[in-house]
Parts: structure tokens; C-alpha cells; sequence
């Protein structure tokens, strides 16, 4: 599982030019979920983000998680995560895996989310034509992989 991770002052998704979601400060979170995925993934990437210091201290330190500052979320589901474009000029997205198994995946991260203290969370709608506005705040841009070792 891969989650992006945008610190924001601002942001919002809309579907044909209606907001479905909208936030002010907070985290911008694109996740990109793969075939083999599983609870475990999951529980590692929302610990991740309700507990990553990414927000500034008194002192200009990044040292605050967003429930420190109590801030907002807007999470929108991004298979292109997983695009693979080492051959050829266009991506491959054999390891997104089935759809309806994304789906059940995706509604189960909402699901363990929604039950963090974050003071509000958003969602985007599992593979719908969406466009995000982001207002990234620092700039602040992160990348978490459940599998991957730096």
C-alpha cells in the first residue's frame, strides 16, 4: 500500500464540478492500494498518518502530527500509484489487482480512519473522474509504502 502525502492549507476534490470534499489545514492523502495488500497494510499506513510529525512546532520544527495541530484529512483513492513505467512510454498497472478487492480494501481504511480522533475527515469516491485542488503548504510531500525499506 502507498499513500502520498501532501501537507495542505487547503484542499479539495469535486466530481463534475460539485465539491465532495473539501478541507482546510491538514494532509492531502492519494492511496494507492495493490493486489496483495492486506489488514496489516492498512493499520501501518493510517498509524503512519495519524502520528507523523509533519507539521511545525513553535520553533519552525517539523514536530507536530495532525492531531497535534488538529487537522483535517482528505483521502482519495490513486491506482496510478502502482503504474509501472520502466518499459515503454505507457504505465502498466498489473499489481493494482482486482477492482472490487480495492474497493473492499479502500471502504476498510475508511472504515479504521473514521475512527482516529482526526477532527475531520473527507473522502474521495472509489474510481470516479476526480479532480483534487491542492494548496500544499510548505512545500510538504511525503511517500509512504507499507513494504518499502529506504
Amino acid at each position: 500500500m502507498r499513500a502520498v502525502i501532501q501537507r495542505v492549507s487547503y484542499s479539495e476534490v469535486q466530481i463534475n464540478q460539485e465539491t465532495i470534499g473539501k478541507i482546510g489545514m491538514g494532509l492531502n492523502v492519494l492511496l494507492g492500494i495493490k493486489e496483495n495488500d492486506n489488514e496489516s497494510d492498512i493499520d501501518y499506513i493510517i498509524n503512519k498518518l495519524v502520528n507523523l510529525r509533519i507539521f511545525e512546532d513553535d520553533e519552525g520544527k517539523m514536530n507536530r502530527s495532525i492531531l497535534d495541530v488538529d487537522g483535517e484529512l482528505l483521502l482519495i483513492s490513486q491506482f496510478t500509484l502502482y503504474g509501472d513505467c520502466r518499459k515503454g512510454r505507457r504505465p502498466g498497472f498489473s499489481r493494482c489487482g482486482p477492482v472490487d478487492e480495492a474497493e473492499q480494501k479502500y471502504t476498510l481504511f475508511v472504515e479504521k480512519l473514521k475512527k482516529q480522533p482526526i477532527k475531520k475527515i473527507e473522502t474521495g469516491i472509489f474510481q470516479a473522474e476526480m479532480k483534487v485542488l491542492i494548496e500544499n503548504d510548505g512545500p510538504v510531500t511525503l511517500l509512504l509504502d507499507s513494504e518499502k525499506e529506504f
